[in-house]
């Protein structure tokens, strides 16, 4: 059996990779996010026209705060195409306007009801000191507390509320992995 020249492999790479460049644009156009990250399930994610709300993941552009500079520069966050530079985080609302909200040491408390796994880590991978929100209160209209379901998340424990503005969609699960 004759094998195929080198050239022919390198044809064949480069519609593949042409392929693959055209079916990504035509996803992304369709609305459809692929999530590769720790923060929520894994999987491939629609856009959806539903409200925001309590418990639905979201995908947003981080306020321009120092916080997220840092988070930048220290890669908790990849670069991107949002104000700042940063990529689209995605994350679920767990609170919202009126909720009772505690996101301390110990970990984050909504409505007197204990977050699991929600204990803020003091250092990151590289011995760094993470950033810290502590506070209590009760949400302010137009904010919203956001996590990530992976106990390593960069989400509310370090950076605190986001406003509402700052979303861009709601997404919802095709496929999970």
């Amino acid at each position: 059996m004759k094998r195929p020249s080198f050239k022919t492999v390198g044809r064949y790479t480069a519609f593949a990779v042409f392929g693959l460049s055209i079916a990504t644009v035509a996803a992304a156009a369709a609305g459809v996010r692929v999530n590769v990250t720790r923060s929520i399930p894994l999987g491939f994610y629609r856009t959806s026209a539903e409200p925001i709300h309590k418990g639905a993941y979201v995908m947003f552009c981080p306020p321009q705060r120092e916080v997220f500079r840092l988070a930048l520069k220290r890669h908790y966050i990849d670069p991107g195409s949002c104000p700042g530079g940063s990529y689209p985080m995605m994350k679920r609302i767990l609170a919202a306007k009126n909720d009772r909200v505690q996101i301390g040491p110990q970990g984050v408390v909504i409505n007197g009801v204990p977050i699991p796994n929600s204990k803020p880590r003091p250092l990151d991978g590289a011995g760094r000191p993470l950033p810290v929100f502590a506070g209590a209160g009760t949400v302010k209209a137009g904010d919203v507390i956001v996590m990530g379901e992976n106990k390593v998340s960069f989400d509310s424990r370090y950076f605190g509320p986001i406003s509402r503005q700052q979303i861009s969609t709601v997404i919802q699960p095709i496929v999970i992995w």
